[in-house]
């Protein structure tokens, strides 16, 4: 396999008032295309910094960042707006989907932004809709769907634009432990199919589904480990 990120002395260090607050501390982390890899690490650890630069949101203070072979440092924020949209599908624990507009809508957003025609964005929405089990609540609006259903719309709209990397943030944070088994099965089954998923977590129970995990704590990654038991 072949490295999809690679990150080298990544430090990140926030001024408040007179005193600097190291958020990450020479980080070095590699993770390769059609991994499962789970971040775990308790509040304030810095996995959600971690992520934040993953996901090209935040830039680090220091050390080198490549993503799918380019430098990210010194990229445009129109650059880096693409990488956004095209190389990494976000997904969050509160779903971050629009109100007003329906599932359907909700999928086709990132797809508006890359430019996709109309009748292309209905019929790829209608189809990813249906691969994650939605398929007849395509015109049904966020409030007219459970919890599990509207992150599953949201996972949807994260892989609309086929990008390298699912970049989820404590994804089941806000479903019920049997919804969130069930949307934890559904990313072994996207990670089978050789998507690229980085899960961020503070819970070792769920940081279990990846196929390895990456301990955070303090800012450093403390440990390394292979999961052998893939259930």
């Amino acid at each position: 396999m072949n490295e999809i990120l690679n990150m080298k002395n990544i430090s990140k260090i926030y001024q408040m008032g007179s005193e600097e607050v190291v958020a990450l501390d020479d980080i070095d982390l590699s993770i390769k295309k059609g991994e499962f890899v789970s971040i775990l690490g308790p509040s304030g650890s810095g996995k959600s910094t971690l992520m934040n630069i993953i996901g090209c949101l935040d830039a680090p203070t220091r050390g080198e960042y490549i993503l799918s072979n380019k430098k990210v440092a010194g990229l445009n924020e129109k650059e880096l707006a693409r990488i956004r949209n095209k190389e990494i599908g976000f997904i969050f624990q509160s779903f971050q989907l629009l109100p007003k507009l329906t599932a359907a809508q909700n999928v086709e957003l990132p797809l508006i932004y890359a430019g996709v025609n109309s009748n292309e964005r209905h019929e790829r929405a209608k189809k990813i809709l249906s691969k994650v089990g939605l398929g007849d609540k395509i015109n049904n609006l966020p409030t007219q769907l459970s919890g599990g259903q509207q992150q599953r719309v949201a996972i949807a709209r994260a892989i609309s634009t086929e990008p390298s990397i699912l970049l989820a943030d404590e994804p089941t944070g806000a479903l019920d432990q049997e919804t969130g088994i069930k949307i934890l099965e559904f990313f072994k089954e996207l990670n089978e199919e050789g998507r690229t998923i980085i899960m961020i977590t503070h819970d070792k129970s769920i940081a279990k589904y990846g196929n390895r995990i990456i301990n955070i704590v303090d800012g450093k990654i403390k440990k390394k480990g292979e999961l052998h038991d893939k259930r």
